[in-house]
Order: structure tokens, then C-alpha cells, then sequence
């Protein structure tokens, strides 16, 4: 739970949701604390592993190698000396390195699978990972390594550091050793324990701590794209004859039982409140475009996926994927494939396909707004003829081109990413959900899907800017361009005007969420 405005997560019995998880990473100061009931569970969950351990009984990991090695068994008298080896071993991930926000996502995620009581660690273990946050430890975590089934090499770059070994930053950016990292926190080396290795390294927590913030960015897109829709139906109003509303009407989704699709089109209703567009206007146009008429079809069903990516990272985090798994109910120790995230890697998949249609309905309403901008420029070209000089446009004429660009990007990124993993240690890994990469290529999926929609937003305000206040805005929309004009009115360089474009709609989108009232997730 999160503890009020002490900027605490609390992690016990209760179910931990992704937001929290994100909202702690993301922000360095959250203070991170197992609670008794936690603790407790640690305690018997550990008793049981050195019960196991003590009977003799073979146990997969804990007195046995690892994938094809895992009928050979390793002598007492090497277990604490194998516990560094297998950090060692899989500690061997490539390309760029997480940025804080995801290494405290991928610490933090760990610990709350440490205290569902499956994986068998001391509390001390546990409370070592706690304390490594709440310090500011951030291992260096190379993004390249896992194929989904346990993010084994992103794990114990963080385990190398615990145990005083691997690489982090400082907080100044630089490149340090692990055991510097831990004694500039104060904190002393943790001596890993017979079994903790493998409860270390084997789990999703890239996938999933990472998962939690691509899902907050998400949830903005979604109502990124139904702000830039709302715009585009007050341009072509005004341009075109269009704007026709009834495809939003509380009649028409109400007969389609699709709640995103509800979600999005009482966003837009919000929106356009107060504005000329609900009235009904003779002249309009009795059909829109689908890019426009079937908006919230498209936005609806992204919306639905968002909704089962929260989902299927809520089970991650709140179930016991170990392999192992110290069940303390049963006082066994039973191998199993908890630790394969197939729903959750799915879920990225779907995810970048619903991105890719709804950035073709962008593109699709920007094209759609490309004449009113050709008439401004020949209006521009007639006024410097009659030798008034040339004005300088505030929007750069081929943002269009950029936006066809990006959708291409995302028609590219939609391929599946999660079916071309290989057999692996010797035929017996020989599976994989490619959770890592289908998560990293939704990432650039959204990258590129924001930029999209922020041409949209900005291409459709300038053009409302320069039909002038005849009619009314909404409410919603009217609050959107006023911050836009500010941004266009600046006349930056059209990356810069995209960004600082894309900044000013991050907090309009989130202040009309929040004053609407809208609570979709």
C-alpha cells in the first residue's frame, strides 16, 4: 500500500497494483519497508528451504546445477561458494544500460516477489534489496539479455552489486563498482545464503517493473488521442463542414457493450463541452470520415488492451513465479513454470498492434487537415505578391510527412517480437515469451505513437488559432489550444515545437483527467 503524502509504498499481505510500483521507482525520495506480515512470511518460507535443504531431498537450484545441469548435484560443502557463481554466471547482459526509473522498477518489483513468500530468501536478503532503494543504489542493468523466461541476466547485474561485485552509477552519473555503490550507501556486501542466487536472478521483474511504467505512459496516450481527436473534429468543423457528433452520443454507445469504447467517447463529450459543436448545425455533414466517426472504436479497443496489460501486471506482482516455489502451506518445495509471463508478453504485443490503428486514425485526420493548411500559405503567397513581404507560418509545413513517417514506424514495430526465441541450455529451455523485447519494442511503439499525436494536436490548433474565436471552443479543447498557442507563437524549430508541444499536453491531458473526474483505470 501507499502511505499517503509520506511518499511511502508499505509492501505486506495486501496486493501491490503496477501504478504504486511505478509511482516508487520513478520518484527516488519513496521510501521503500516490508511490513511484520511480510517479514513473517519470510521467516517461515526460509525455514522451510533449510528444512528441504537439511532432509537431503534434491531441489532444483538449491543443491542442484541450473537448466541442463539439473540432475547433478553440488556438494555441501560448494553451496555458498556456488551462490557467487551463478550471480556470476548470469550476469552477462549487453546494450545500454536501464535509466533510474526502470533499475528501481526492477529492484522494487523483486522485492515484492520476495515478500510473496515463494522464492524461499532470508528477510535479511529481502530487507537488503529495501535498503539498497531507499539509499539510492542504481546498479548499471544492461537492457539485453533476457528471453523471457526469468529475466536472468537484468536480475543479477542487480544481484552482483548486492553482493559488493557488478557496476552502478553514482549519483552523478558516473560509472562505479558495485562495492563502491554499496559503501557510499553505507550498506556492507550481502553474503548470499545456499538457494537465494537463483531466487535473486529467477523472475520477470524487468519485464514487469519496467511493464508498470510503460503502462502509466499508455494511459496517457490513451487520452492523448482522444484530446487530438476532439481538436481535429473542432478543425474540420470549421473547415470542412464536419464535426458531426452523433457518433458520441450516449444512444449510439450505448447500444455496443465495449467499455473503453464508452471511455473514450464520453472524453471527447467533456472535451467539446460548452463549445459550438453541440449544437446541432443543419449544414453538417451527415457522416464524418471513419478516421473521425469510428474514433472511439479504435481508441475504445487500445483503451480495453491498456486495461489487460494493468491486469496481467497486477498477477505478476501479486503471484509467485519462483521455480522453485517454497509453498509454506504445503511444506514443499515444487518446481514448476510460474516463471514464464506468457500473458503478460501477450499483452505487449496486443498492445503495439492497437497503437499502430489508432496512429492510422491519427495520420488519416491530419491528412485530412492538410488543404486548410495549402489555403493559408496561398493567402501568405498572394499577400507577399502585393509586396506586404512573406509571413513566417508558426507551423512547419510538412509536420504531415513526419507524422507518415511515424505511422510506418508503428505499422514496423507491430510484428510479433515473442515467437522467434530459440531452444536453449542444451533442448531443455526450449520455450521462451521474448516478454524483454516484445516490452522494449512497445516502448518505441509509444515513443513514436505520443510524437504522432502531438502533430495532430499541434496541426489542428494551429489551424482553430487561425480560423479565430467566431465560435466557441469546448471547454476542454478551448484550455488545450490556449497552452499551444504559447508553444507556436514561440515559432521553434519542429523538433523543439514537438516536444515542447508534447510537454504542455502531458499536463493538459492529466489535468483533464483529473478535473473530469474520469477514472478509467
Amino acid at each position: 500500500m501507499v502511505s499517503g503524502n509520506l511518499k511511502k509504498l508499505v509492501i505486506g499481505a495486501a496486493p501491490v497494483r503496477a501504478a504504486d510500483v511505478a509511482l516508487a521507482a520513478q520518484e527516488p525520495t519513496f521510501h521503500v519497508e516490508l511490513n511484520q506480515d511480510a517479514l513473517s512470511l519470510l521467516l517461515r518460507s526460509r525455514e522451510l528451504v533449510e528444512q528441504t535443504a537439511a532432509s537431503g531431498q534434491r531441489v532444483y537450484g538449491l543443491n542442484t546445477l541450473l537448466g541442463s545441469g539439473r540432475d547433478t548435484a553440488v556438494e555441501e560443502n560448494s553451496l555458498l561458494a556456488y551462490q557467487v557463481q551463478v550471480v556470476r554466471y548470469h550476469n552477462s547482459g549487453v546494450g545500454s544500460y536501464l535509466d533510474r526509473a526502470a533499475a528501481r522498477a526492477v529492484m522494487l518489483t523483486r522485492l515484492i516477489g520476495f515478500s510473496r513468500g515463494g522464492s524461499g530468501v532470508r528477510p535479511e536478503t529481502a530487507t537488503f534489496y529495501a535498503d539498497m532503494l531507499n539509499r539510492g543504489v542504481f546498479p548499471a542493468i544492461p537492457c539485453e539479455g533476457s528471453v523471457g523466461s526469468s529475466d536472468l541476466t537484468q536480475l543479477a547485474a542487480v544481484a552482483a552489486v548486492a553482493i559488493g561485485e557488478g557496476e552502478a552509477f553514482s549519483a552523478d552519473g558516473t560509472l562505479i563498482s558495485g562495492a563502491k555503490a554499496l559503501a557510499d550507501a553505507g550498506l556492507q556486501p550481502l553474503v548470499l545464503a545456499p538457494g537465494e542466487a537463483l531466487a535473486l536472478v529467477s523472475a520477470n521483474a524487468y519485464s514487469v517493473g519496467a511493464g508498470t511504467l510503460a503502462l502509466l505512459r499508455l494511459q496517457h496516450v490513451a487520452g492523448l488521442a482522444d484530446v487530438a481527436l476532439s481538436l481535429s473534429l473542432e478543425t474540420i468543423a470549421r473547415y470542412d463542414g464536419g464535426g458531426n457528433l452523433s457518433p458520441f452520443s450516449p444512444t449510439i454507445q450505448a447500444a455496443k457493450a465495449v467499455d473503453g469504447q464508452r471511455d473514450s467517447a464520453a472524453a471527447v463529450r467533456s472535451l467539446l463541452s460548452g463549445g459550438w459543436l453541440e449544437d446541432i448545425r443543419p449544414e453538417v455533414s451527415v457522416q464524418d470520415p471513419l478516421s473521425f466517426r469510428a474514433a472511439p472504436q479504435t481508441h475504445g479497443a487500445f483503451r480495453t488492451f491498456v486495461t489487460q496489460l494493468g491486469s496481467a501486471l497486477d498477477v505478476e506482482l501479486n503471484g509467485r513465479g519462483d521455480n522453485p516455489l517454497v509453498d509454506v502451506e504445503s511444506g514443499h518445495m515444487v518446481s514448476g513454470g510460474n516463471f514464464q509471463p506468457m500473458q503478460l508478453a501477450l499483452a505487449f504485443e496486443g498492445l503495439r498492434l492497437a497503437l499502430a490503428h489508432v496512429g492510422i486514425s491519427s495520420e488519416r485526420r491530419i491528412a485530412k487537415l492538410y488543404p486548410p493548411q495549402r489555403a493559408i500559405r496561398a493567402r501568405h503567397l498572394q499577400s507577399a505578391s502585393s509586396g506586404e513581404g512573406l509571413a513566417q507560418e508558426e507551423l512547419p509545413g510538412l509536420l504531415w510527412y513526419s507524422a507518415a513517417g511515424l505511422l510506418s514506424e508503428l505499422k514496423f514495430l507491430a510484428a510479433p517480437a515473442t515467437l522467434g526465441a530459440p531452444t536453449l541450455s542444451a533442448d531443455v529451455e526450449d520455450h521462451s515469451t521474448l516478454a524483454p523485447l516484445a516490452l522494449q519494442q512497445l516502448e518505441k511503439s509509444v515513443e513514436a505513437a505520443e510524437k504522432l499525436l502531438v502533430i495532430e494536436a499541434l496541426t489542428a490548433s494551429y489551424l482553430l488559432l487561425e480560423a479565430g474565436a467566431a465560435q466557441p471552443l469546448g471547454k476542454g479543447t478551448g484550455l488545450v489550444v490556449g497552452r499551444l498557442a504559447d508553444v507556436l507563437a514561440h515559432r521553434p524549430s519542429a523538433p523543439d515545437l514537438v516536444e515542447r508541444a508534447r510537454t504542455e499536453l502531458r499536463d493538459a491531458v492529466a489535468r483533464e483527467l483529473a478535473e473530469t473526474g474520469e477514472k478509467t483505470w
